[in-house]
């Protein structure tokens, strides 16, 4: 299993911290940000192959600020991928 730690940039929460193996996502944590939603993400994205995380979180806004935590996320985990090329 490969550890990843990504810089954010644009939001609240700092970094985000995973794992993925066989290309599927394990043990995502935010650091900073909200709680609860963050949370209720690194639950629902469990076990999940990256590339549905991709395309399930790319893009989604958070006031107007052209990014989210999830969308961080999934730049984090299309960076992860492509690092493993």
């Amino acid at each position: 299993m490969a550890f990843y730690n990504y810089k954010t940039r644009g939001v609240c929460s700092s970094e985000i911290q995973f794992e993925l193996k066989d290309g599927k996502v394990y043990h995502v944590q935010f650091v900073g940000g909200c709680p609860g939603n963050l949370q209720a993400i690194s639950k629902l994205t469990e076990g999940m192959q990256a590339t549905k995380v991709i395309d399930l979180l790319a893009g989604n806004d958070c006031g107007g600020k052209g990014t989210s935590c999830a969308d961080q996320l999934s730049l984090a985990l299309q960076a992860a991928l492509n690092a493993q090329k």
